[in-house]
């Protein structure tokens, strides 16, 4: 940080979920990192399926600047529409261009980009790849030139930048010439997470699901699109048992199935990076709310 940020406090901003206690993790493991580092006057936690809520997250806040980072993957609905909606920004023209800054009072408000569209996710997504055929290398840990690399989005047909933060991080790795291939799937778009069989000209795969927490999407849904039988994977999540075995065969395939990239720990540097970029940015005063 080149920047005095003593008179500051920074806002994390997850999915969160009543039903998952793990999906606000990396919220709060990032947010204990940031109060370790004592760089700023405070650092608080909201989320947009549990308490704090984000309609929340600015009261009984008084330091001059507020910054707000949202931990998401991709420029979409959530980060273009409900996050400044319940965060009181008005409607800019001009949606996905971030960071926006007003004026309100004697305070000025930041809204980050998200954490997921940062250059250096590529460095995260890499080591997670890396890390889960190093924990588990049965036979033997495979070489990247030897192994497919898929990345898993979530995809909708709501937002198309929602898919557009996944293939940039294919291209980029892909262009790196690291792995002897780099492919986008999805959830709810094509190519599907369940093609990869087909697309993979390797034995070896690895599955990276990039989102910030894993939630019933990582842990049950995933695991079940890669032809993991349903009541398998409820059975081995309600007992704490690993939903995904690794490697597991498939279709002739030796697959890796990594956790979400949300708890990686550079994460953190990726929060800073972001209240850096937006705090040289002058605020709008003209739509200021109170």
């Amino acid at each position: 940080m080149t920047e005095n940020f003593s008179d500051t406090t920074v806002v994390l901003i997850g999915h969160g979920s009543t039903l998952n206690a793990d999906s606000a993790a990396p919220t709060y493991q990032h947010a204990d990192e940031l109060r370790r580092r004592k760089i700023f006057a405070e650092v608080k936690e909201a989320f947009w399926k549990q308490e704090p809520y984000i309609w929340q997250a600015t009261r009984g806040i008084f330091t001059p600047r507020v910054f707000l980072v949202p931990l998401f993957i991709s420029e979409g609905y959530f980060t273009e529409e409900v996050i400044p909606r319940e965060l009181g920004f008005p409607q800019y023209g001009n949606p996905g261009r971030m960071p926006l800054v007003e004026q309100r009072g004697e305070q000025t408000f930041y809204y980050c980009g998200p954490v997921g569209t940062h250059d250096s996710m590529t460095s995260v997504l890499l080591a997670r790849a890396k890390e889960i055929v190093e924990t588990f290398p049965f036979p033997r840990t495979p070489k990247a030139s030897e192994t497919t690399l898929f990345i898993a989005g979530h995809g909708t047909a709501n937002n198309e930048n929602s898919r557009k933060t996944i293939e940039h991080q294919a291209e980029l790795i892909r262009a790196m010439k690291l792995y002897a291939d780099v492919h986008p799937v999805f959830m709810e778009e094509e190519p599907r997470i369940a093609d990869c069989y087909k697309l993979a000209d390797t034995k070896n795969i690895v599955m990276v699901p990039f989102f910030i927490s894993d939630g019933l999407h990582s842990f049950e849904d995933i695991p079940v699109m890669l032809g993991e039988p349903k009541r398998i994977v409820q059975e081995r999540f309600k007992s704490g048992q690993p939903t995904w075995r690794n490697p597991t065969e498939k279709h002739d395939k030796r697959v890796w199935y990594s956790p979400s990239i949300g708890n990686e720990p550079h994460i953190a540097e990726i929060i800073l990076q972001r209240v850096n970029e937006a705090a040289i940015v002058p605020p709008r005063t003209d739509t200021a709310t109170a």
